[in-house]
């Protein structure tokens, strides 16, 4: 082995150092500000601790909180720093497990003591006192048999159950040490890497607590989760702050209450009530997906709620979602509540023999499933046990597959833009190790999506392992107006589905061939869809979209035989319309319609009545004018036909 090794770093120069130097070591040959950055070293693409020591040439990056790893890396050592902190209050808690998560992360703990909000406190200071130690932390890889002998001896049952549960060909554990045995050291088990030491943690809060069942399981013990979020500096953590009290403003489920669009029910946990506002927003997306369908050459379906139990066999859907179906009988034979709407269109396409010359075949529906989600994870409309997706599954030749492709990016993208979300991230998903088909299809399928993404010059992330069990797959990720990730809509390319219905066209030379299909979802779930725009819109939802959009106010008594002549006038134009008579102040019925968050709100008082004008004003803006009634209704219904977004 040679006494000088050579790295290699990602702008491509190279570094000559001594064999056996730290990755922490060569961080702060590069720079100081760099090493106190770095959080984790990347040696040839593996994640690495810092102290790790390097004896071979090798290409090396580091690794900040400004990388995706280096967030996942400072969050999930915050969980372990939480941890240890529960653990010095409380030495008999038992750890489950404790990842980070999106901006944040938690742990799941086991303890008699029932925390509250008012342990929060107490939980951070023990945190930031552990954190000012700067005790290193130390990795350490034990056999199976001495990491369980270790647990068990800690009386942690949970992480012995976790190595119980290991596959048998892994052989080794890695556990992390931290703070000194002088000051009692806090031992858990974790594949790593950490930050060097706690003080690099500079700026956590704890939020909240929840019950979790231990592996997701009801039949299993409910332990206790603490949410946490972290970030190297103030500054962030604060912003981050402000930005969840403006998301708690904007929670659906508080604004579905407040502007009267939905409920939910002991009756039906989990099952959306759409109230008749609520149902005028949802049948208005419904109706703009419509007319965008008719636009491009798509015929409408509807398929049965209940199919026998032989069909889900068939499709695949037995072996790959059966936990997450509701089973029934008829006339004593199994059936099952569709959980998706494709086998359906599977027998739709079958129940008549196709050409060549009708290809390709653009079947939409907006089919209700059901899929039985555990009472732990319901959350408002974002996680249901009934919805509607907005499904289309396109049947096409080969040859046509990247032309559908190309159509069904530019229908998503226009939908999107058109509601408001203009910051649409993509990802390309390939295929998982549970899934069906054959190398060959796959990297067909694979490769038409890729092309057809390449050629509208659209970036995208590759996504390695997370397609459909029967196909690869595009998934669109909006991005609200805080700056929250949504996956709504996806484009599926699948050849094993017509292959297990046997679905074939008429080719030009009399044969029988089979078609290509492409699934495709828009908004995927309609009632997640709607909780995200009500959520990204704060409730208040542009013109085309609201509920009611205009209401009529009359300054007082006397003029409300003429305000109410100019409601009947804006209803008979089509327009949602409302006329505001009660016997409050007008300031109070103003004020009434900005809490409704009614777009429009026209005042008519003696001055309007004598011009033939109205006040305009609008939500959020206040007044904007005094123009005649013509002018106002044309305006409207020009911003209606636009579905203009008015900020």
């Amino acid at each position: 082995m040679s006494d000088r090794i050579t790295l290699t770093l990602p702008d491509g120069s190279k570094r000559e150092h001594a064999a056996g130097v730290s990755a922490l070591e060569v961080a702060e040959a590069i720079g100081a500000r760099l090493a106190q950055a770095a959080l984790a070293a990347k040696i040839n693409g593996e994640l690495a601790d810092l102290t790790t020591t390097l004896d071979r040439d090798a290409n090396f990056a580091l690794v900040t909180f400004r990388d995706p790893e280096g967030q996942e890396i400072y969050r999930h050592s915050a969980s372990h720093l939480m941890a240890m902190a529960i653990k010095r209050l409380w030495p008999h808690a038992k750890l489950a497990i404790g990842p980070a998560i999106a901006d944040g992360f938690y742990y799941d703990i086991d303890m008699p003591e029932r925390l509250s909000e008012e342990d929060l406190p107490k939980i951070e200071a023990e945190m930031k006192k552990i954190a000012s130690d700067k005790a290193p932390a130390r990795r350490e890889v034990l056999s199976r048999a001495d990491a369980r002998a270790l647990f068990e001896r800690l009386g942690e049952s949970y992480k012995v159950e976790m190595i119980d549960d290991l596959p048998a060909d892994v052989m080794t554990v890695s556990i992390y040490h931290h703070g000194a045995p002088q000051t009692g050291e806090f031992i858990d088990m974790c594949r790593g890497p950490h930050v060097p030491d706690f003080g690099r943690i500079v700026a956590f809060k704890l939020l909240s607590l929840a019950g979790a069942y231990w592996r997701g399981d009801e039949k299993n013990r409910m332990l206790q989760r603490i949410y946490g979020v972290a970030f190297p500096d103030k500054k962030l953590l604060a912003e981050h702050i402000k930005m969840l009290e403006e998301a708690k403003r904007r929670d659906h489920r508080l604004l579905g209450k407040q502007l009267d669009l939905f409920s939910f029910h002991d009756e039906g946990p989990g099952f959306p009530f759409f109230h008749p506002k609520g149902i005028i927003v949802y049948n208005e997306l419904l109706a703009f997906c419509r007319e965008q369908l008719r636009r491009r050459g798509y015929q409408e379906i509807r398929t049965p709620l209940i199919l026998n139990e032989d069909l889900w066999h068939r499709s695949g859907h037995w072996d790959h979602y059966r936990e997450n179906m509701y089973f029934t009988r008829i006339d004593e034979r199994d059936f099952a509540v569709k959980p998706m709407n494709c086998p359906g269109g599977m027998l739709f396409y079958r129940s008549n023999l196709h050409s060549y010359r009708e290809m390709p075949m653009r079947i939409a529906e907006f089919g209700q499933v059901h899929r039985h989600e555990k009472s732990g994870v319901l959350h408002g409309l974002f996680r249901v046990r009934t919805f509607t997706q907005d499904d289309a599954h396109i049947f096409c030749t080969p040859d046509q597959l990247e032309d559908e492709i190309a159509g069904c990016l530019d229908f998503v993208r226009t939908v999107y833009r058109t509601v408001g979300f203009e910051d649409i991230h993509i990802e390309l998903s390939t295929r998982p190790e549970n899934s069906m088909g054959s190398d060959e299809v796959w990297e067909l399928a694979t490769g038409a999506l890729q092309r057809s993404l390449e050629k509208a010059g659209i970036n995208y992330k590759l996504n390695p392992g997370d397609g459909a069990f029967y196909g690869p797959k595009i998934d669109f990720h909006v991005r609200d107006c805080l700056k929250r990730s949504w996956q709504c809509g996806t484009i599926q390319v699948d050849f094993s589905m017509p292959e297990r219905f046997d679905l074939t066209y008429v080719a030009p030379d009399g044969s029988r061939q089979r078609p290509v299909m492409v699934h495709r979802a828009i908004f995927g779930s309609i009632e997640r869809f709607l909780g995200i725009l009500i959520e990204h819109c704060a409730g208040a939802f542009p013109l085309w979209l609201a509920p009611e959009q205009v209401v009529v106010i009359p300054v007082h008594e006397g003029l409300n035989e003429h305000a109410a002549e100019i409601t009947k006038r804006l209803t008979a134009e089509g327009f949602r319309a409302r006329l505001d008579d009660r016997s409050e102040k007008m300031s109070a019925r103003l004020r009434d319609a900005e809490l409704l968050k009614i777009p429009v709100m026209l005042v008519v008082g003696e001055k309007e009545r004598e011009a033939g004008t109205v006040n305009l004003r609008r939500h959020r803006i206040g007044q904007v004018g005094t123009p005649g009634l013509e002018e106002v209704v044309a305006s409207l219904k020009d911003e209606i036909t636009a579905r203009r977004i008015v900020q």
